[in-house]
Order: structure tokens, then C-alpha cells, then sequence
């Protein structure tokens, strides 16, 4: 009989690839161009104290993860494109290299973060606060009154729609599509490696595609916690300025809180982990999809460094 057990070893999908995370070693398999799989690995430090404390560690390990996973999606995409013929430069792409030199890539990944953080500051914080004035505007000119817990729980399931759809909209995209492909390959490595079976393709291949500690589940736990403590303090509504930032102030704290849920969800299996985790399972229908064979391959590449030599040492 197998022996079925929960893992510390987590992952991200890549461009053409998987990146997993071990309690010792992170590694990382692209496919090249020319077929083959290029597998990358590296030993990890031990953990800081403020990684490790509950409560403390949820928005380190939350921006440590972002910042080293931005860091393997950059390389698997120059890896994914080794040996294929690239357009003729324009004249300012030329003139940023010339200026920039080896700077170029740095300089882009900060411009790039920049403009991300804009866009989700628009998307999930802006945008869901000036509809929610909006709605309320417009309740007042039929003579209704919306209290602020209401207007609570408008803002929040204004921002649950808006992540749905952004999702679901990324998907209708070939290469990101792709992306989601390998996201499945990496779950159904997971779960068959949990399960206790040999990693081979058609193994890994009868295992579901969705996991309890996904990403995807944590950012729903992350918008929804959002709704439950913007309710129980009161951030003022007249001013979205310093609403927006009074928010940002408390984020961490969320952050904080949904990590640990996800935690517990992925180290228990009961009604309550059930219910916890069956919103970001139902996301993660978007977020994932079925891998072929040649993802698996690569998700199974980058899992098999990661595994401790010590057996049962990467136990949840």
C-alpha cells in the first residue's frame, strides 16, 4: 500500500515550464526549443526567523515567493527562446541597449513590477471603491441608504467578479493558456506524489488538477478576509485617497491571516478545509488546465531534485 502523506514542495508554472520548491532545493525545467528539457537547481538558505514565526511570516514568504517567482518566469522565458530567430530590433529598442548595456533587463523587470502593482492598485483597490460610490450614488437618488458594512460587501464582491473575470479573460490567450497547462502539470505532480505513486507520466496523468494550497485559493482568501476585516474597522468612504491607503496599511495583516489558512487547509482534509478551500478550487478551473504529456514531463523534472534525500523530511 502506498503511503499517502502532504509535502512541503509547492510550485509555480513557468513559460514552457515548472518551477518547484523544496525545504532544500528549488529547482526548474523549461523546454527548449529543441525539445529538450533544461533543468535548473539550486540549494536554498535556511530560512530567517520571520519566515518561520505564525502570524509574522505570511507577508514575507508572500513577497518572497512573487519576487523569486518573477525572477524563474523571466529566466524560463529567455530559456524557452534559446536558438529561435528574434524580429530586427527597432531604433529605440537599439537605442535603450546601447544606453543600458547589461542594465536592460533589470531596468525592464522594474518598470514591469512598477506597472503591475499599478494595474492590481486600480483593479482591485480603485476601481471596486469608485463603483461601490457609484452604486451608492445612484441607490440615493431612489431614496435608499446603503450603511458601510453593505457598502463592505459590495466593494468586496465587486473585487472577487473583477479577479474571476480578469482570469478568465488572461485565458482566452494561446501562451498564457499554455501557462495554465503547465499550472495543471505541477498540481498533478503534487498530488501524485502525495498519493504515494511512482512519478511517471501516466501516473501523474490520473491525478486531479486541483490543490488546496494553489496560489489561486490564496489570493481568493485574500480578497474575501479583505471583505470580513474592511467591515469590522472603519475606513472612510469620503476620501477614496486615503481609503486606498488606509487599506494598503492593513493589507499586510490580511496577508497574514489568509496564509495561515491556506496553510491549514493544505495540511488537513476535513468538512472545514473543505469549505474553506472550495472557492479556489472552483477558481482554479480556470487557472489550470489539463496538461499534455511533454508538460508533465517537465513538471516532473523540476519535482524530482526537490525531493529530500532524508525520506518523509519534506512532511507538511
Amino acid at each position: 500500500m502506498a503511503e499517502k502523506f502532504k509535502t512541503q514542495i509547492g510550485g509555480q508554472a513557468l513559460i514552457e515550464g515548472v518551477m518547484m520548491r523544496g525545504p532544500e532545493v528549488q529547482a526548474m525545467a523549461v523546454r527548449l526549443p529543441s525539445g529538450e528539457i533544461d533543468v535548473e537547481k539550486w540549494d536554498l538558505k535556511p530560512a530567517k526567523w520571520y519566515r518561520k514565526i505564525p502570524f509574522i511570516r505570511g507577508p514575507f514568504n508572500f513577497v518572497f515567493s512573487m519576487v523569486d517567482g518573477y525572477k524563474c518566469l523571466s529566466k524560463s522565458a529567455d530559456k524557452s527562446m534559446q536558438g529561435v530567430e528574434s524580429e530586427e530590433p527597432s531604433k529605440f529598442e537599439k537605442w535603450l541597449t546601447d544606453k543600458l548595456g547589461d542594465k536592460l533587463m533589470a531596468v525592464v523587470m522594474v518598470v514591469a513590477s512598477v506597472l503591475g502593482v499599478a494595474l492590481a492598485l486600480g483593479l482591485f483597490m480603485w476601481l471596486p471603491a469608485m463603483a461601490t460610490k457609484g452604486i451608492t450614488a445612484l441607490a440615493g437618488m431612489f431614496g435608499l441608504g446603503i450603511s458601510d458594512f453593505v457598502k463592505t460587501c459590495i466593494e468586496g464582491i465587486i473585487k472577487i467578479f473583477i479577479f474571476v473575470c480578469y482570469i478568465g479573460l488572461t485565458a482566452l490567450l494561446k501562451d498564457i493558456r499554455r501557462t495554465y497547462e503547465y499550472h495543471g502539470a505541477e498540481h498533478k505532480t503534487i498530488a501524485c506524489y502525495e498519493a504515494g505513486d511512482d512519478l511517471t507520466v501516466e501516473n501523474v496523468k490520473k491525478h486531479c488538477r486541483f490543490h488546496p494550497r494553489c496560489g489561486t485559493s490564496f489570493m481568493f482568501l485574500i480578497l474575501f478576509i479583505s471583505i470580513i476585516v474592511f467591515s469590522l474597522f472603519r475606513v472612510p468612504w469620503d476620501n477614496l485617497a486615503l481609503r486606498v491607503l488606509l487599506k494598503l496599511c492593513v493589507l499586510p495583516v490580511i496577508v497574514s491571516i489568509a496564509y495561515e489558512i491556506i496553510k491549514l487547509a493544505g495540511r488537513y482534509d476535513n468538512i472545514l478545509t473543505r469549505i474553506i478551500s472550495a472557492p479556489g478550487l472552483w477558481i482554479q478551473r480556470l487557472t489550470t488546465r489539463e496538461p499534455d504529456d511533454s508538460q508533465i514531463e517537465c513538471a516532473i523534472a523540476a519535482f524530482i531534485p526537490c525531493i529530500p534525500k532524508e525520506k518523509g523530511a519534506d512532511k507538511w
